[in-house]
């Protein structure tokens, strides 16, 4: 596996820095603080190109790889792991999967300004009684003429109450329980749509996540995405993408805590010396610094793997539950090495803590991705 990065890479990844410090840095303490969603940085995120990282050039996009998207999310993530996550669930949950399974006519109606940034993108798959056990959705599409009757409740959707244009899956043979399921595009001006309730999360705050109803709303049958009732292939392939490309999110975190842990031990003097110089911070140090790099190797494992393997899952359900786990770990030695100051909300390693533990819990739980890890390796005979 070659892990050299092209300097097309290396001039988008110092870009997305660059953007990060002067855009988002500034406004990355009021989001956590107020739950604000930054629409005005968002759009200029689109401005700048990165939110159509992979989105084919004649629709909008730069049409780059998987790679460019995580060097992109990464950076946003050391600066605003909450603002990184709405971008997330919109380059790639939302317009990656547009991308990949759509028609021509699709992409073309709703990718341009999804790059653009002058729409909002999300995927709504969760449900009240469904979460990593995906495929028990009970939302309902029922075929009438040319257009479908979509009924039911998505919970924990990420960019759900600002979402423009959502992904939608639903059960459109409920009696063929898995290979019933069909994905929609739908619009937030549908007749019957409504933002039920927008969520108080303890962190990711900033990145709305909310509760949506679907009452009667009419999708046209040009807007169902690929073939009916082929909605769990392009439910598994998008999971699978994510996991590795969200791994950039944990990896985010720990370069940030990292970096600020050891030049707070080189400034810090506790005793007549630095506290870089005892020998207990030496060694939060090497394990975060550890944590962190084989979190990287997992996640630039887990890009090749989707990359090249579509069908194998265990890379990226690997790389997204180490990473998740250690970064929680991490952020939390940060706030140890800082000490009392890394306790308080006036320093950013605290609100680091709370965003690093959502991601042991999305785009299936640690749990969950054990099991498919487990499984895969195991066989066939022991999926189910």
């Amino acid at each position: 596996m070659d892990l050299a990065l092209s300097q097309e890479d290396l001039d988008l990844r110092e870009a997305a820095r660059h953007f990060a410090r002067k855009e988002i840095a500034p406004v990355a303490e009021r989001m956590d603080r107020e739950d604000y969603f930054p629409k005005d940085v968002f759009r200029r995120l689109g401005e700048h190109g990165f939110l159509g990282i992979t989105i084919p050039e004649k629709f909008g996009g730069l049409g780059l790889s998987y790679v460019a998207q995580a060097l992109v999310l990464e950076e946003i993530a050391r600066v605003s792991p909450a603002l990184a996550l709405s971008v997330g669930a919109h380059s790639n949950l939302f317009a990656d999967n547009v991308a990949r399974n759509a028609d021509d006519e699709q992409r073309a109606a709703f990718l341009p300004a999804i790059a653009a940034g002058e729409s909002v993108g999300a995927l709504a798959l969760t449900e009240p009684d469904a979460g990593s056990d995906a495929v028990s959705i009970r939302t309902r599409a029922e075929r009438v003429g040319n257009h479908y009757l979509l009924n039911g409740t998505k919970q924990f959707i990420t960019n759900g109450p600002v979402a423009d244009v959502m992904l939608v899956y639903a059960k459109t043979a409920p009696d063929r329980g898995s290979k019933g399921i069909s994905a929609f595009l739908v619009r937030k001006e549908s007749p019957g749509f409504s933002v039920t309730r927008s969520l108080d999360k303890m962190g990711m705050r900033g990145s709305p996540t909310g509760e949506l109803a679907f009452q009667d709303v009419e999708v046209p049958r040009d807007q169902l995405v690929g073939r009916e009732n082929d909605g769990v292939r392009i439910m598994m392939g998008g999971l699978n993408v994510e996991r590795a490309v969200l791994t950039a999110l944990p990896v985010g975190i720990m370069a940030e805590c990292l970096e600020r842990s050891v030049v707070y031990a080189r400034q810090r003097e506790q005793f007549g010396q630095k506290i870089g110089r005892f020998q207990l911070i030496q060694a939060k140090l090497a394990e975060m610094y550890s944590d962190l790099e084989a979190s990287r190797w997992l996640m630039f494992a887990a890009l090749e793997s989707v990359r090249s393997e579509s069908r194998a899952l265990r890379a990226s359900a690997a790389a997204l539950t180490f990473a998740s786990e250690a970064s929680t770990r991490v952020a939390l030695e940060a706030i140890q090495v800082h000490g009392g100051y890394g306790y308080m909300r006036e320093l950013p390693v605290e609100r680091f803590a709370r965003d690093a533990k959502l991601l042991e819990i999305g785009a299936g739980t640690s749990e969950i991705r054990r099991l498919i890890v487990a499984r895969e390796l195991l066989g066939r005979e022991f999926a189910e």
